[in-house]
């Protein structure tokens, strides 16, 4: 085996922190150092079952730490011998997942680590490893997955997974909460219908897009449970059933965009709104500009906000009181990517929002803080692409809650899916003759 480039497979920090911390726990518990990439995980265990002192329990604190631990070892394993590597991912407990190089395949080492530790059998592990290495045997034979992604046969990488699979778009919708309810009480064969007979009627959709919707869509409701409706197989399917809501009962919402630009551009200029005055800057922050940072950011970091918003909670806009589900059903579900929002507290404010005069705001501050520190204004590209995406999306986001025609919800989504929007809206239009949606 090969050893890994650190930093070609960066490992999440807190997994290398556990993983260290098990390792120094069973030199201690055994008086000698165990190798965790190499020992046989048999001899592994019996260390480990020393550092837990007893059974595992899954709820224990630094039982999961073990857990973590040991799930680090083994992801370094598959990273000495297959090239994995580690990329973000927000559905994951650890906060990232592991993928691989020839072929899509998706490993939650915590998981397997938790699963395996909680039947008292780590050797799982290496029957998981084996089923890896078989299939990654079968993708060096056939066809590369990787076509799919760019028509060309080349390796993925951790940009490639995290664009497929990483939530870390976010989009604000308006449900039609009747719409909602009758689509997620219905049974699955019948939206499989409705969606296909949609995918005939939608003119402008992309070939490709409805063989994608065929393949992906239609055929994952027709393998659900007939008898049963949408909602009661949510914990089996929360991404479709997700979907469906989504398709069938959406009627307005914003753009999406990454997660990070919401919670630290768009939302905070809602509650900065737009002063008359600004605060004078310290000379860090003019030495920033100076070097040319754009006045945004440096806006939304330096004026204090006109409307409070919770110093905890949901991209610092959101006090968790205010976060619910759109269907009691959702309840089984453990990572919900729908989550409906209570838009009472920041309604006025949304209401007050004025984006030709908060653009106005925004470059006087440019002016103030080029004048202070004695250099032009900065006007990039990038800040006038930056600043025109924040207006839009809290136009977007005023019109949608100001329309009142159901519940604001807040949807996590991939890159991927981001990118598919414009085919979900030609599928939706096809919908409108749907018996669900009339």
């Amino acid at each position: 085996m090969s050893q890994p480039d650190p930093q070609a497979h960066p490992v999440p920090q807190h997994v290398h922190q556990a993983q260290l911390q098990v390792a120094a726990a069973i030199e201690k518990a055994e008086g000698k150092p165990v190798d965790l990439l190499k020992a046989p995980w048999a001899d592994v265990e019996k260390s480990v079952v020393k550092v837990l002192g007893g059974p595992f329990q899954v709820n224990n604190p630094e039982h999961q730490t073990v857990a973590l631990g040991v799930a680090g070892a083994f992801a370094m394993r598959l990273i000495m011998e297959h090239q994995a590597f580690w990329f973000p991912n927000r559905d994951s407990p650890e906060g990232a997942t592991l993928g691989f190089p020839e072929a899509i395949i998706m490993l939650s080492p915590f998981g397997a680590a938790m699963d395996a530790l909680s039947q008292a059998k780590l050797g799982r592990l290496e029957d998981l490893a084996a089923d890896i290495r078989r299939s990654l045997g079968q993708a060096r034979f056939g066809t590369n997955p990787a076509q799919a992604l760019g028509g060309q046969a080349q390796k993925l990488t951790p940009v490639d997974y995290q664009r497929l699979f990483d939530p870390g778009f976010l989009q604000f919708v308006v449900v039609d909460a009747k719409k909602a309810t009758t689509t997620l009480e219905t049974k699955p064969d019948v939206l499989a219908r409705d969606v296909r007979n949609a995918l005939n009627r939608a003119q402008d959709l992309p070939a490709e897009a409805r063989q994608q919707f065929e393949g992906q869509i239609v055929q994952s409701l027709q393998r659900l449970d007939p008898s049963k409706s949408l909602i009661e197989q949510a914990e089996r399917a929360p991404r479709l059933a997700e979907l469906m809501v989504h398709l069938f009962a959406t009627v307005n919402g914003t753009g999406s965009a990454p997660e990070d630009f919401w919670h630290d551009i768009v939302l905070p200029l809602l509650f900065i709104g737009t002063p008359t005055s600004f605060p004078p800057l310290d000379e860090e922050e003019l030495e920033l500009y100076r070097q040319g940072a754009d006045p945004l950011p440096l806006f939304v970091d330096v004026v204090p906000h006109a409307h409070p918003a919770p110093d905890e909670g949901l991209l610092g806009a959101f006090e968790m009181g205010e976060i619910g589900l759109l269907h009691p059903g959702f309840a089984r579900v453990g990572a919900l990517r729908l989550i409906r929002i209570d838009a009472t507290r920041i309604k006025p404010i949304l209401a007050g929002f004025d984006a030709n005069k908060l653009g106005a705001t925004i470059k006087g501050f440019g002016d103030a803080v080029a004048k202070a520190a004695g250099k032009p204004a900065n006007d990039t590209a990038q800040g006038k692409e930056m600043l025109h995406a924040s207006l839009t999306l809290l136009s977007d986001l005023q019109r949608g809650v100001a329309t009142g025609q159901g519940e604001l919800c807040l949807r996590r989504l991939t890159e991927a899916e981001a990118a598919s929007e414009r085919a979900l809206g030609a599928v939706r239009k096809g919908l409108q003759g749907s018996l669900i949606i009339t």
